[in-house]
């Protein structure tokens, strides 16, 4: 049986922290070491975005006693990433650089959304656990100490999520600011978190029932995934009234301000949402970084698709923007069953047909602000609305697939010039822009006459046979337009044909 040693390494705002896996391949894959060093990067990243030379200082010397523990145990692999007190740092590239110079590790910085898929990762890890739970109406609370993520599952799907800056660093520094006495921190804190959950369950919770809250953290977890409530057995699971007499008996009273601040992020979250139990599995960002690298060598099998939890987010926003469930879910069939038949000409993999997948269920979402504006008004909506398991990058390539499915293509250099997209970017953002374009023609009447297509190739000619017998004469009669930019692209010609006559 093949085994790996990876290591894991977070460099979150709370601390330092690196853990080693032993994976075979299979299902079998078991942590053998967790290192762990308390350093205060938040504080400094959130008010001043910047670290002092002190503080670069330690983080340097500690993570070149990483790379030593790394050497010793002769790991095959590494990742190493930074959250968001390095992302929001004015000078990340150089501290990066810097990091680079001095230690020998590359430090890749994640942006929210995917740190958040990480850390959702590292819960579903769990296994059995995990999918039990989520059967239920279940949140999960991941707490950083720069923001908040809140998730809601209903039957084991993802249906939305959402990110609040209210992260414990940040609530803290609120309470230096206004010179909150010691006895008035947990009253202030109540009232700052709660006004912010508030408005996330008026806007998204609406009359779903909310059992489970899992919650992922560096600071309360460590001290209650041990917890055991007898009637209830899975260690780590507590009731709503167990956490709340842990909190009112002072348990975490002298374990500092940040342990504090994520203790009443989790009671209150339990009291807007009037939820029953807490599961703190005592997983961390690590766990779901050797889970995902796992699972990408190939060296085990996940058990959950998370795949389509990035779909349930997209069609949750078009929900959330009133596009039609109907057209988007007939478009993305028949986008993808374009994408399937192309392989060979796009060359194009499992991620990109994602992508297209998702711009499908998006392309139209741009309505609910202009019926003019369709393009940029779609292209803004899907670039400011966080989609949990896409990066900033991979957010841009779908957003522009949706702008293009409306507006004339733009070539590299016109793009370029206002985006930070590459080549390789732009090339995808080509070939599935062309491809929706062809779905879209296929619906030119919004009456889904065509569902039923089969593709296939006859020399330079990409043939698409309609089964219908419906009238597809606006259809056909707006095809080959909608087909230009796909015959540039791919140097075929379609052609479409209906099998049965009206």
């Amino acid at each position: 049986m093949k085994k790996k040693l990876f290591a894991a390494i977070d460099v979150g705002s709370y601390e330092l922290s690196m853990k080693i896996y032993e994976i075979a391949s299979g299902k079998e894959w078991k942590q053998i070491d967790y290192i762990r060093h308390r350093i205060d990067l938040g504080t400094e990243s959130y008010s001043k975005g910047i670290l002092s030379y002190e503080r670069m200082e330690e983080l340097c010397h500690v993570l070149r006693e990483f790379k030593q523990i790394m050497d010793t145990y002769k790991v095959d692999d590494y990742k190493a990433y930074g959250t968001s007190a390095i992302r929001e740092l004015h000078n990340t590239i150089i501290i990066l650089d810097q990091i680079k110079n001095l230690t020998g590790l590359q430090i890749d910085v994640l942006s929210n959304s995917e740190q958040r898929f990480l850390d959702y990762k590292s819960v579903a890890s769990a296994g059995d656990e995990f999918e039990t739970i989520i059967a239920k109406g279940s949140a999960i609370l991941d707490i950083g100490g720069g923001s908040i993520q809140l998730s809601l599952f209903d039957k084991d799907t993802l249906v939305t999520t959402q990110n609040i800056r209210i992260g414990v660093f940040r609530l803290n520094e609120q309470l230096r600011k206004i010179g909150a006495k010691p006895s008035h921190t947990e009253a202030l804190l109540e009232e700052m978190i709660q006004e912010e959950l508030a408005v996330f369950k008026k806007l998204y919770l609406k009359d779903r029932k909310i059992v489970n809250l899992i919650v992922v953290d560096d600071y309360v977890s460590p001290y209650l995934s041990k917890q055991k409530e007898s009637d209830l057995g899975t260690r780590g699971y507590l009731s709503k009234n167990t956490y709340n007499s842990l909190l009112s008996g002072g348990f975490f009273k002298e374990m500092g301000s940040p342990v504090i601040a994520s203790s009443q992020l989790v009671k209150c979250t339990m009291e807007v949402m009037d939820i029953d139990y807490l599961w703190i599995p005592g997983v961390t960002l690590c766990d779901g970084i050797a889970y995902d690298y796992a699972v990408n060598n190939k060296l085990i099998r996940p058990e959950h698709d998370f795949e389509q939890d990035i779909v349930a987010c997209a069609k949750n926003i078009s929900n959330r923007y009133q596009g039609s469930k109907k057209r988007g879910e007939a478009l993305e069939k028949m986008a993808l069953a374009v994408f399937d038949a192309t392989k060979k000409l796009h060359g194009l993999g499992k991620r990109e047909r994602m992508y297209l997948g998702i711009a499908a269920l998006l392309q139209d979402c741009g309505r609910y602000v202009s019926l003019t504006q369709l393009g940029d008004c779609s292209y803004n909506i899907v670039m400011n609305t966080e989609i949990i398991g896409l990066s900033h990058a991979e957010r841009e390539v779908v957003a522009n697939i949706v702008r293009f499915n409306h507006e004339k293509f733009r070539y590299y250099e016109e793009m370029a010039a206002t985006s930070t997209i590459d080549r390789k970017d732009f090339i995808i953002i080509a070939k599935l822009t062309a491809i929706l374009r062809l779905a879209c023609a296929l619906d030119s009447s919004h009456k889904q006459k065509c569902t039923n297509v089969k593709i296939h190739f006859e020399e330079a000619e990409l043939i698409i046979r309609v089964d219908t017998d419906q009238n597809i004469e606006l259809e056909k009669g707006l095809f080959d337009e909608h087909a230009k930019l796909f015959e540039e692209v791919f140097t075929v010609h379609p052609i479409l044909k209906q099998k049965k006559s009206f």
